[in-house]
């Protein structure tokens, strides 16, 4: 490595993320992140106003594709240039989407503009990183989990708002919304993320190449991975289908009640420090571990208690063990290699990601064809597979040193 990283390296040592710039970072993940789930609250709504046009279910799926290629073209580069800017430039994309997807007059410019959006909120994975260069590493869980907390905040209360603006005015409304949100995020990143953090020297093309090692070299990774990726399908799963469970005869509920099930999960939202807190105490297995059991008992009750009481217990099980186990495997990918954390948080989201695109794929599938049981038995299925991988994990899941 290079003399010029060692003296980042110094420089950095002299700071540390204080109480304003953890809340500026968290708030900046919140607005970023809130740009996927947006839509999926408002997808029966958006159906209606595209009759005939088959693909709106998939735009929830084509957001979170264009998340995973974010994170796979886009993350790394936060090793080799300044984040602060790369961060910028993400928050100027996430209004441009949201511009066009407002004034889409058909479904292609929306689905098009869901995969720009998904591209630009990787910006949240940029941020993430930075907090924990910046931590100290007796902290870093707890910093990190801070960070997260503004981040989860962001996936569930974008749903409820984007409900409410749904119902009492209108998806593109929403949209509209979008624009200054982004925006204030972009600002508040630019005037306050440090310059001169810890960079590699490797070059573009070098850098992506060299994520193929590090999978390779980093079975925690690989085992983490795997797991959040199963967690996440499942989480998936669900809020993609919520809106069109809720909007059946049996319930006959419109979009602002599928958005204020986001409130309910708030739960996850202050797990979230805590569970990066126990981490940091008594490694990442136990919390992974415990999650991941959570998950798997909020899809009985969604099988078994078939009531909105039912839905909303299993919604506060569902987002606490998820952000849990989420924040628990941050925690120990980011402790294996400093000078790499943005090309190990893009194999760990990619990963992830890509496992929410095959659980909102599924979930579709078995709405389509057994309505809710089907989904709630695929649920089941991915959060069993997801405690078998942790457990399968018992030598890779260890404390980070």
């Amino acid at each position: 490595m290079s003399s010029s990283v060692s003296t980042d390296r110094v420089a950095m040592a002299s700071r540390s993320p204080g109480p304003a710039l953890v809340f500026a970072m968290a708030l900046s993940c919140g607005l970023a992140v809130a740009n996927i789930y947006y839509n999926q609250p408002m997808l029966a709504v958006m159906a209606q106003d595209f009759p005939g046009q088959s693909a709106i279910p998939l735009i929830a799926m084509l957001t979170q594709l264009g998340y995973a290629a974010g994170l796979l073209l886009l993350v790394p580069l936060g090793d080799v240039v300044e984040r602060r800017w790369l961060i910028l430039g993400q928050f100027v994309l996430i209004a441009l989407a949201s511009t066009m997807a407002a004034m889409a007059t058909g479904a292609t410019m929306l689905m098009l503009a869901s995969v720009l959006l998904g591209i630009g909120a990787t910006a949240a994975q940029q941020i993430v990183p930075v907090a924990a260069t910046l931590a100290d590493p007796a902290r870093r869980g707890a910093v990190v989990g801070s960070v997260m907390s503004g981040l989860l905040g962001g996936i569930l209360l974008s749903r409820t708002l984007a409900g409410l603006v749904t119902a009492y005015g209108s998806w593109r409304a929403m949209f509209w919304c979008g624009v200054p949100l982004a925006l204030l995020g972009g600002l508040l990143m630019a005037r306050m993320i440090p310059l001169g953090l810890p960079r590699s020297t490797l070059s573009y093309p070098r850098l992506l190449a060299s994520l193929i090692g590090l999978w390779r070299e980093e079975p925690a990774l690989r085992r983490a991975t795997l797991t959040q990726a199963l967690l996440f399908a499942s989480f998936s799963a669900f809020w993609t289908v919520l809106a069109f469970y809720l909007a059946d005869p049996a319930y006959g509920l419109g979009a602002e009640v599928a958005g204020l099930f986001g409130v309910i999960g708030v739960a996850g939202v202050v797990a979230a420090p805590l569970a990066g807190r126990m981490a940091d105490r008594r490694g990442a297995r136990s919390v992974v571990l415990v999650s991941a059991l959570l998950v798997v008992l909020a899809w009985i009750l969604f099988e078994t208690w078939l009531s909105l009481v039912g839905l909303a217990l299993g919604v506060i099980l569902l987002d606490l063990g998820v952000q849990s186990a989420l924040v628990a495997h941050q925690q120990l990918i980011y402790g294996l290699r400093a000078e790499a954390r943005g090309r190990i948080n893009t194999l760990f989201m990619t990963g992830m990601f890509l496992g929410g695109t095959l659980g909102s794929s599924l979930a579709m599938l078995a709405w389509q064809q057994g309505g809710w049981v089907d989904v709630g038995w695929a649920g089941l299925a991915l959060a069993l597979t997801a405690c078998l991988a942790a457990l399968a994990g018992k030598r890779s899941l260890q404390p980070a040193s």
